[in-house]
């Protein structure tokens, strides 16, 4: 026989055990899908790992965790439930992480996925990857295979760890119970830190069961085996065990609560040199965006501050809304025009990315301050007068401690935006009133401005619809309009809504979808109606994805896999329990809209089915960015 120092060179049995181990840890499996073993589900549960988990999460402000089951996860689920947290199973996994990006995005609090092993995480990495771009503070909880069986071919066993390394902050495995609570307290601390944005823990298989019913499981196996190969593995498996379980679940409970979380603030000679320059300004120009929209606890006194500068001011993303539905300060329209004549330009959390044309839609003259938490996008494609690594919302609100505009300061530059905005308006009005058959996008949208309530929370998912109905629907109130964020990512809609519906119940929540996109999530409408999330889905069916169609067919002239139909979606929504409108005619939509109302306010999700003709009201969306592109490269060399 070879000496054994040539068969485990390294020292330890992974050369020899895994063969004698693999019936025993095989039993693992048998242990969560027997179903002869389900337990009454009402009973009181028996300590494991997944009590401590749900400890853990509740401990740091969690209210809802969202997940797919799975039979990786099971005592995480039943932890969560068990320390009273709501538990949302939904219908596809990206929608846990949509969901979890809503919560976070409106509250503050990381949103909380939980998915199972293999294709249950593989399937949210589109909605990762948007939490990353967006900077949206996300856990991500995944289970895996046993830490006996990793690498061995088991079932749903891949490298998970390098699966999510380009698309999260931070990302760690539970090697032992000892280091739960810490990795799990570390997780949420960088998730919140710094740039927000998302971060992986994944928890092999048996670290989460009971301690006892893992060791019967894989001794009993074991116990069979004979003569001294049969003692080495006993050895080595009594070994792993003791140090999978070192420690005990109530020493673990001994942890302090949260760890504390940086967030860069600005300096106070940051912020009077840019008081400086807007008392000197004659064409200020502030743009808010996202990044300023991190603290969403201080979104009121955000506003105050806002208002109190006076300047002309562009909202985008998260930060639409800010300034109420209507207010003289802010601008809607024309903010190329108004940025290209700008002396002083504030961009508080919006990077120089595509939306800005790369930088190239600001005045070269202008004295430009970019404001954000990531110094990758404050220095993005131009190189700012000043750029500023902070917390954008947190730099304005010191900002309006200084400075006070004079009275009237820049009434000569409001007045001529304000005339660009009636323009624009009238021209809004006009495209509105050319006849379209079934029905003008641009009307149907008028009117559901004209619908919304106060308390309207929007979800903007798709293209051609959504981009139209930002011109004319205007939020209500802070943090009442989420969209994707540069990613652009189609699909968002389902989870977004049933996040926004938990942790904000006292909204009406609205998706605005086009019906290319609604395809991803309508099957969420399963969902609502089980977890009581009465939402409004309503959809511009123009039977194409319109923002491709056009310009694709003026550019090739052909529809090649543009083209829809004009499908009943409102009766998918029926088949899920939940309430269907199709609206074919104008003077329908009023009438639409008021019965949608009254449906989620009864407790009954509804979606109503716009049936569209189609309009050239955003003509050119695309072709645009060909000639940005073109602009950037000119200025680059």
């Amino acid at each position: 026989a070879a000496p054994m120092g040539s068969i485990l060179p390294d020292g330890s049995l992974k050369y020899i055990v895994p063969l004698a181990i693999v019936p025993a840890t095989l039993a693992l499996w048998k242990m969560w899908s027997s179903r002869e073993e389900v337990e009454d589900p009402n009973a009181t549960p028996r300590e494991h790992a997944g009590i401590l988990v749900g400890e853990v999460l509740k401990a740091h402000g969690v209210e809802v965790v969202f997940t797919l089951t799975g039979g990786h996860i099971a005592p995480i689920l039943v932890g969560c439930k068990s320390s009273g947290l709501r538990v949302i199973d939904v219908r596809h996994e990206a929608s846990t992480v949509f969901a979890a990006d809503a919560v976070a995005r409106l509250s503050g609090i990381p949103g909380v996925a939980i998915v199972t092993a293999g294709p249950g995480l593989t399937n949210t990495i589109t909605a990762v990857k948007n939490a990353q771009l967006a900077c949206s503070p996300v856990v991500i909880l995944a289970g895996a295979t046993s830490t006996l069986l990793k690498g061995r071919g088991s079932l749903q066993d891949v490298n998970q760890q390098a699966l999510m390394a380009p698309h999260v902050k931070w990302q760690t495995s539970i090697q032992s119970l000892g280091e739960l609570v810490p990795k799990l307290r570390r997780a949420f601390q960088v998730c919140r830190s710094g740039v927000p944005g998302p971060v992986f823990v994944e928890f092999p298989l048996d670290i989460l069961y009971r301690e006892d019913d893992v060791r019967a499981m894989v001794l009993k196996d074991v116990a069979k085996m004979k003569g001294a190969l049969g003692y080495v593995v006993r050895w080595y498996v009594k070994r792993h065990l003791d140090q999978l379980f070192s420690g005990t679940l109530d020493a673990a409970r001994a942890f302090k609560g949260p760890l504390p979380v940086t967030i860069p603030t600005p300096t106070a000679s940051w912020v009077s040199h840019v008081a400086q320059e807007l008392k000197r300004a004659k064409r200020p120009i502030l743009v808010i965006g996202s990044g300023a929209m991190q603290q969403p606890s201080t979104v009121d006194a955000l506003r105050q501050a806002v208002q109190s500068l006076g300047v002309p001011t562009y909202l985008a993303g998260m930060a639409r809304g800010l300034l109420g539905r209507e207010n003289a300060q802010q601008m809607r329209h024309k903010r190329r025009e108004a940025l290209k004549e700008a002396d002083v330009v504030l961009l508080a959390g919006v990077p120089m990315d595509f939306r800005l044309e790369y930088g190239n839609a600001i005045n070269r003259d202008a004295t430009l301050f970019s404001i954000s938490r990531s110094k990758q996008d404050v220095y993005k494609n131009r190189w700012p007068t000043r750029g500023y690594v902070c917390d954008a919302g947190m730099f304005l609100r010191k900002l309006a401690d200084v400075f006070v505009p004079t009275p009237n300061q820049w009434e000569e530059w409001l007045t001529v935006l304000r005339g660009r905005e009636a323009d624009r308006e009238a021209w809004i009005l006009d495209k509105a009133e050319v006849d379209i058959r079934p029905l003008n996008p641009v009307r149907v949208c008028q009117l559901v401005e004209e619908h919304l309530p106060p308390n309207a929370l929007l979800i903007a998912d798709g293209g051609d619809f959504v981009g139209t109905s930002s011109y004319t629907v205007k939020p209500r109130q802070p943090l009442t309009w989420m969209d994707p964020g540069v990613f652009g990512t189609l699909g968002v809609g389902g989870g977004f809504a049933m996040g926004s519906k938990a942790i904000c119940p006292q909204k009406e929540v609205y998706i605005i979808y086009g019906d290319g996109s609604c395809g991803y999530s309508l099957a969420e409408f399963d969902t609502y109606v089980r977890h009581n999330l009465p939402v409004v889905a309503l959809v511009g069916n123009d039977a194409c994805w319109m923002q491709m169609y056009r310009d694709q067919v003026r550019f090739f002239k052909d529809d090649v896999g543009s083209v829809l139909s004009h499908t009943n979606y409102e009766n998918v929504a029926k088949g899920f329990g939940a309430e269907g409108i199709l609206v074919e005619r104008v003077e329908d939509v009023p009438a639409a809209l008021q019965r949608a109302s009254e449906f989620v306010r009864n407790g009954k999700p509804v979606l109503v089915n716009f049936l569209l003709g189609r309009s050239d009201f955003r003509e050119g969306s695309i072709s645009l960015q060909l000639r940005v592109v073109a602009a950037q490269f000119i200025h680059t060399i």
